[in-house]
């Protein structure tokens, strides 16, 4: 199957829907703390899913993965709890820098880093840059950092506006110093994923050789790189349990207070989350496997994607009634420059295929 960069870029922007609107779920979910749903979800997105699909979608999983290397295996997991590290100081840096600063700091860091990064380290960016399709690549990245910038921008002016939306914001907490460098630590460590999935390339090129469709090829990089995920977020969720006392929640049928717990309704509601997190990445898979010679593009395409989505639900929800026409102005610029961002870098991609 030949490469279609326009087509890998819808198979994006799905991954990029999953992904802002995964947590929509968690809102139903009652008398839980995050620790605790948190993890039944991550149970569903880190574990269950990627092996499920992957047995379904792909030949000898199972296979595949005895006959990687070792340090494929390792490298790929290692990444992926990496990345898991970076997306539990995500709520750090919201606490020292607010939404906006503690937003754009860090996405465009991972946006960055994990775009750029990987080709750097095989030494073809220079040999991507000198070509028109190359450049026009980079074009688009750079579009997408513009529109990041914008959509913090946009999240400032909010934070201003609203009532009490110094609740939303870093407080009395704020610290630009600690921010920045949590901030930084987050963006590089969440863009390990792109490293996870790169260093996985070898499991793509067994499961092809298994007779595994083009389309599929990158699930089973998920097995193991969401592996890595889950253990970071499952130590992290349990040694919170402990610390709060949370750990009877999972079977508990009442609250202290004596107070029903849902459970049935809370299970389901996490499965469905995870569930859905997880196609984010499903669908960035079989992007990746769209866009041709300068894959290394997934990267940006997706955060422009979350950002999007993430964004449109949040107008959807109501969170930015009552701001002003400036800050809908904003937020309206920023998604359709990273919208532009995708189509520049889509093109860039389709310019390096076409004949």
């Amino acid at each position: 199957m030949n490469p279609s960069p326009l087509l890998g870029v819808v198979f994006h922007w799905l991954g990029g829907l999953a992904a802002g609107s995964f947590y929509v779920p968690y809102r139903r979910v009652r008398h839980w703390s995050w620790e605790t749903y948190w993890l039944i979800g991550g149970f569903f997105s880190w574990l269950i899913a990627p092996w499920a699909l992957g047995l379904v979608l792909t030949n000898d999983l199972a296979g595949v993965l005895s006959r990687a290397p070792v340090r494929v295996l390792f490298w790929a997991w290692f990444f992926g709890l990496l990345w898991g590290l970076g997306g539990l100081t995500y709520g750090l840096t919201m606490r020292y820098l607010g939404m906006s600063l503690g937003n754009g700091i860090a996405l465009g860091t991972c946006a960055v880093c994990g775009t750029l990064i990987p080709p750097f380290f095989k030494g073809t960016l220079g040999g991507i840059a000198a070509t028109a399709p190359g450049r026009t690549t980079l074009l688009g990245i750079g579009i997408c950092v513009a529109g990041i910038v914008i959509a913090a921008l946009a999240g400032l002016s909010k934070e201003r506006e609203l009532p009490g939306a110094e609740k939303n914001s870093a407080g009395n907490e704020f610290n630009l110093r600690k921010g920045v460098a949590v901030a930084l630590f987050c963006g590089v460590m969440s863009a390990c994923f792109a490293f996870a999935l790169e260093a996985a390339g070898p499991l793509a090129a067994l499961s092809a050789a298994a007779g595994t469709p083009a389309l599929w090829t990158g699930l089973p990089k998920l097995v193991v790189v969401l592996l890595g995920g889950f253990t970071s977020n499952a130590v992290w969720c349990v040694g919170l349990n402990l610390r709060n006392r949370t750990l009877g929640e999972y079977r508990a049928r009442h609250t202290p207070a004596g107070v029903p717990v849902p459970r049935l309704a809370n299970l389901i509601f996490c499965a469905l989350a995870g569930l859905t997190w997880y196609f984010q990445f499903f669908f960035y898979t079989m992007g990746e496997t769209q866009m041709g010679r300068f894959g290394f593009s997934s990267w940006t395409l997706h955060m422009a994607s979350i950002i999007i989505f993430s964004t449109l639900w949040g107008v959807a929800l109501h969170e930015w009634r009552g701001t002003s026409r400036r800050t809908h102005v904003l937020i309206a610029g920023g998604i359709a420059v990273l919208i532009l961002s995708t189509l520049v870098v889509g093109y860039g991609n389709y310019l390096a295929v076409a004949p």
